[in-house]
């Protein structure tokens, strides 16, 4: 059954409110995107009262009519952009205000002859515009680049500026070429295709910041809360993907001496210092281009990818003595070493659990010869045979 077009602003002005009372339930949920879903609401909500004022822009004298009805759906798509810009911090309000004095003052120049004329081409160039923009602030967004859901608003959105741009540019010409009759045929697609947008758009921002949201959900959980590295699950997750690419790897475990009495003497504060202040030492010296992690307590372990067991041990060597040369606390008196175990991928271990279990027996080795050392896994001494 074919719909009127009364029927069709119909459903896009019920879509746009209930995308905007979906995006206005999941603002409070979501206190980090506050602004951003805030702003969305605020972009369905204008562009319903847009479509609503379209209904009836025939009803205000000259021009009037046809461009309010615009500029508020223009509005509505810039609030659109401008929640898309607030996800990476940017901001584009002056910009959108001159775009619409700009808009406003090219149908300030339109008599009511033209009004129709204006409305159906001219007027589209400025919301394709405007949702290009926002397809391509979507698609190079640092913040967003990681989730698996970003291609879909980036094609909802530049689905909609293409056939605004067609509408402006390419529909002006096959009119020329067929005449008027093709313009009801415009306007019903026009509103089939908003009503798509309407009910596209919302859903797939709100999945957007959703997957954001299990995204550092996921990154907490895989984080030591104290020192700011990964956590064990990390490490067994992570580490695990990094061997499977590498043939050459080694790992290194630390162990902080004698940690127990510094927490004894200082106070459990002042030994979370020394945590905090070993993980920096360790990871400015070790660098970003491997896995290094508390496993838990005062043990830690650093994945070394592309690093064999000799370039492996100046770097445990490095991280041990510039921690042993640092003063640690708030006062600036509490001095702490580390013991180091290292073992290397072939010949300790071919997988990341064995590794880290012959690293661990290097680590005790380097403990009962006196602490702040590193020291090579050993193999495993042969049962011998009953």
């Amino acid at each position: 059954m074919q719909l009127d077009l009364l029927t069709l602003y119909g459903l896009a002005i019920g879509t746009l409110l209930v995308g905007a009372g979906m995006t206005l339930w999941e603002r409070q949920a979501r206190a980090e995107r506050s602004a951003e879903l805030g702003t969305w609401a605020a972009g369905y909500a204008v562009l319903a009262v847009g479509c609503g004022l379209a209904i009836g822009r025939t009803h205000l004298p000259g021009a009037i009519g046809w461009a309010l009805s615009n500029l508020v759906i223009l509005s509505g798509y810039l609030l659109v952009l401008n929640g898309v810009e607030r996800l990476d911090g940017h901001r584009y309000a002056r910009k959108s205000v001159a775009l619409l004095l700009f808009v406003a003052v090219a149908w300030a120049s339109v008599g009511s002859d033209a009004r129709s004329i204006f409305w159906n081409y001219c007027s589209a160039l400025p919301i394709a515009l405007v949702c290009g923009l926002t397809a391509w602030r979507l698609a190079r967004s640092h913040t967003l680049r990681p989730l698996r859901s970003l291609p879909i608003p980036v094609a909802i959105a530049g689905g909609h500026a293409l056939f605004y741009a067609f509408r402006a540019l390419v529909l002006p010409v096959l009119a020329s070429i067929y005449g008027d009759e093709i313009l009801p045929s415009l306007a019903e697609a026009t509103l089939y295709e908003g009503v798509l947008y309407s009910m596209a758009m919302p859903m797939a921002l709100l999945a957007l910041v959703r997957e954001e949201a299990q995204a550092k959900l996921l990154a907490i959980s895989r984080t030591d809360f104290l020192t700011g590295l990964g956590n064990r699950q990390r490490f067994f997750e992570d580490g695990a993907a990094m061997l499977t690419d590498s043939t050459c790897a080694s790992l290194l475990a630390f162990d902080l001496d004698h940690f127990k009495s510094i927490n004894d003497r200082y106070g459990h504060a002042a030994g979370d210092q020394v945590l905090k202040s070993f993980a920096a030492i360790a990871q400015e010296t070790i660098g970003s281009r491997t896995l290094l992690v508390r496993l838990g307590g005062e043990e830690f372990a650093a994945l070394l990818p592309g690093q064999n067991g000799s370039r492996a041990s100046e770097i445990g060597e490095a991280v041990a003595r510039r921690f042993a040369g640092t003063v640690h606390g708030e006062s600036g008196n509490i001095r702490a070493t580390v013991s180091v175990g290292l073992a290397e991928l072939g010949a300790d271990g071919v997988d990341l659990p064995s590794l880290l279990s012959a690293a661990d027996r290097a680590l005790y080795s380097a403990k009962a010869l006196g602490r702040n050392r590193i020291e090579f896994a050993r193999p495993l001494p042969l049962l011998a045979s009953a």
